[in-house]
């Protein structure tokens, strides 16, 4: 019997996750404070185990490092590849001795940590092979080929039917060689074409095998507690998929190069049967949508919504809901259904940038009214936002900034455009050389394209600013005055960052209209102390007119 180990390696670099930027979120351990580790629930390797469970006898094991950074109290370790070789050369691996290690990897700040597993593996696990999926291997082989000598294989695309087939050939060497959908060494080096081999009837792969995780160690979500959500850390939060595919043609987004154009979707009597199972069997109280493009169909997604009120489940949407499919019969069904907080993939307040540059089907007037029915119905909207895309001008992100004052959203999440490896906003840096840092290493928070209209510096700098400014300066709530609102969205910063002056003085404003004046007293001293000890912040102060608390 085969026994296979799949590996999440950690989401951050290591230099990102011991020394986060200043506009990162942190947490902190005994050893100091340290970049935060997503830690979504890796649904490809859930999905893979499921599958070959069904199809074939196999033993299956998984270790994500994100789940395995988060638990440790302190770290000490001068790399990343230090902790994975402590980690997998312990008793219990050694032991169980994989025969096939895959490692998965979805996003470009992971590269090296796989490079680095790889290694370790290979070294600790002579006679296993070793094979990577997810977006990086399917879009950066050449890469990976170029730095590792480690890999059998790489896949290309969604991996159930190709690892099926590998767990199920004879010799697997040969079938590796001879699979299109597997990328190998040789056929890279020969030239050779890769295809896809989907599953098109979704409901063919089985419940999801969540028990190969650590259910409990995902309860408490980052982009539940980014975005307000108030979960309780202890009701048990689960990640699902009901559809895989993407028909939009987003210019920042390399997804499709992993799932396909085409919309695959699993049944609704399929979904209501997960969802139900979810609920009494493992206690799920929040789900966690991760698809594309959830709402491809809007009557389906009505129908999903029904499900979701019936069970009295609570929903986060991750990758949030098109914009221009969300009229008022779709917010009031999500409202009616207890959903009291979305993302808004706004990406830009100008329509040129949205039609011509992110080809979005998205206009201003669209943005405005989903964020004016949101704030009706009491639902509290997270805008993100994106600046620094090839082709975008400093007019163009001054108009967006003008436009975003006129959005009633509650919160604005405000990120520099990352080029993607796969995406048309990557191809486009390679071409125009655009690319001022590592595509590798960088994340949202790190601007690295810089083009003739704007320097990567003043991306970073600009969308900090935007951040305080939309956020602070000129916050919704505030200023309409719901100032009890306001506070929790200023609370929730220090939070996280205990030293945001901004933060501390608005909180203090709020405090003081609500007449909280032992908290105005607590949030004034703070905000005083922070300015008085930070050139950075009394700079920001100057900047954006803040008046001296009274």
């Amino acid at each position: 019997m085969e026994r296979i180990l799949f590996i999440v390696p950690p989401h951050v670099a290591y230099n990102s996750f011991v020394n986060p930027g200043f506009n990162e979120r942190v947490v902190v351990k005994k050893t100091g404070n340290y970049g935060s580790v997503i830690t979504d629930m890796p649904l490809g390797p859930l999905s893979l185990s499921a599958y070959l469970k069904k199809n074939t006898a196999v033993e299956i094991k998984l270790v994500d490092f994100n789940i395995v950074l988060n638990k440790m109290e302190s770290f000490e370790y001068g790399s990343f590849s230090e902790l994975f070789r402590k980690f997998l050369s312990t008793k219990e691996w050694i032991d169980y001795a994989p025969s096939i290690i895959g490692i998965s990897t979805l996003f470009t700040p992971a590269y090296h940590n796989t490079m680095d597993i790889a290694q370790v593996a290979r070294d600790l696990f002579l006679n296993a092979l070793i094979i990577a999926g997810g977006g990086v291997p399917t879009n950066m082989y050449n890469e990976i080929f170029r730095d590792s000598t480690c890999f059998d294989a790489l896949c290309y695309g969604e991996g159930e039917k190709p690892l099926l087939g590998l767990v199920q050939a004879n010799d697997k060497k040969g079938f590796l060689e001879n699979s299109p959908s597997w990328i190998t060494r040789k056929k890279v080096k020969n030239k050779q074409l890769f295809q896809y081999d989907f599953i098109e009837n979704l409901d063919e792969i089985p419940f999801l095998d969540y028990e190969i995780c650590e259910i409990d160690k995902y309860g408490l979500n980052p982009a539940i507690t980014a975005y307000n959500a108030g979960q309780n850390e202890k009701e048990k939060t689960f990640h699902v998929m009901t559809s895989r595919g993407c028909v939009n043609r987003c210019c920042f987004c390399s997804s499709y190069t992993v799932h396909g154009r085409r919309m695959r979707f699993y049944s609704i009597d399929r979904i209501r049967e997960d969802f139900k199972r979810l609920k009494e069997e493992y206690g799920a109280k929040t789900l966690v949508f991760q698809d594309d493009h959830l709402m491809a169909d809007k009557k389906r997604f009505l129908k999903i919504i029904d499900i979701v009120k019936e069970l009295r489940l609570t929903v986060v949407f991750q990758n949030s809901l098109a914009l221009y499919a969300l009229d008022r019969e779709v917010l009031e069904a999500l409202k009616s259904a207890g959903v009291n907080q979305l993302v808004l993939s706004v990406e830009s307040g100008s329509a040129r940038v949205l039609k011509e540059i992110m080809h979005k089907p998205l206009s201003l007037a669209i943005i405005k009214r989903v964020a004016e029915d949101c704030r009706d119905l009491g639902i509290y909207t997270n805008a993100n936002i994106l600046i620094g895309l090839p082709g975008e001008t400093k007019q163009d992100i001054e108009d967006a900034r003008n436009f975003l004052k006129t959005i009633p959203a509650n919160w604005f999440m405000i990120f520099c455009a990352t080029p993607l490896v796969g995406s048309e906003m990557f191809a486009i840096c390679l071409k125009k050389n655009y690319l001022k840092g590592s595509y590798v290493d960088c994340g949202w928070k790190k601007a690295i394209v810089e083009t003739e209209d704007f320097t990567a510096e003043y991306i970073q700098e600009m969308a900090y600013f935007l951040n305080l400014e939309l956020n602070f300066v000129e916050n919704n709530d505030f200023r309409l005055g719901d100032y009890t609102a306001a506070l929790r969205g200023f609370e929730h910063v220090i939070a996280v960052k205990s030293d945001h002056a901004f933060a501390t003085y608005f909180a203090a404003q709020c405090c003081k209209r609500l007449n909280l004046d032992t908290k105005y007293s607590y949030y004034k001293t703070m905000y005083q102390h922070i300015i008085g000890e930070s050139m950075f912040w009394k700079n920001y102060a100057n900047r954006l007119n803040l008046f001296a608390l009274e």
